[in-house]
C-alpha cells in the first residue's frame, strides 16, 4: 500500500528527478542517475523511502515525515541521508541467513558509518548500480 502511494506522489510531484532536486542540495551539472525504492534501517525500526544514485552522491529521504523529540516539544521532519561519492567507502550485498529472501545492501562511508537498506524492489538492479558508482569512483579518485 505504502508503495502504491509513493508512486503516485512521485507522479504528482514531476518524477524522481524533480522530488530529488526539490529535496536535495545539487550543482547544475550533477544528474540523477538511478533510483530505487527501499527501506533504511534505524535503531528505531526500517523506514520507507527513496534512495537516489546521482553523479555526486547517494542521498535517502524517507517518504513520510518522522517524530523526533527537542526538548519537551515534537517536531516532525523527513529521515534523510547524504554520502558525497568521494566518501563512499564500500557497497556490501548480503541476504539473510535464516530467510534468504530478506536481502540487504550495507553502504558504509570513510568515516565508517554504516547505512543498511533493505526491501529493494529491484535489488540486483540497485547492487549493481551502487557497485557500479563505487567501482567508478575509485577508479576516478585513487
Amino acid at each position: 500500500m505504502g508503495r502504491i502511494a509513493q508512486g503516485t506522489k512521485v507522479l504528482a510531484e514531476g518524477g524522481y528527478e524533480k522530488i530529488f532536486r526539490q529535496t536535495f542540495e545539487t550543482v547544475p551539472e550533477e544528474q540523477l542517475e538511478n533510483s530505487f525504492a527501499c527501506y533504511l534501517s534505524t535503531s528505531a525500526g526500517p523506514v520507507m523511502g527513496v534512495l537516489y544514485v546521482s553523479t555526486a552522491k547517494l542521498a535517502y529521504c524517507s517518504d513520510s515525515r518522522l517524530a523526533y523529540k527537542t526538548g519537551s516539544h515534537t517536531e516532525w521532519n523527513y529521515y534523510k541521508v547524504v554520502i558525497p561519492l568521494h566518501q563512499l567507502k564500500s557497497v556490501n550485498p548480503s541476504t539473510s541467513r535464516v530467510n534468504h529472501s530478506e536481502k540487504y545492501i550495507q553502504v558504509i562511508s570513510i568515516d565508517s558509518h554504516e547505512f543498511w537498506f533493505m526491501g529493494f524492489l529491484y535489488y540486483d538492479a540497485a547492487v549493481k548500480c551502487l557497485q557500479d558508482v563505487l567501482q567508478l569512483h575509485s577508479f576516478h579518485f585513487v
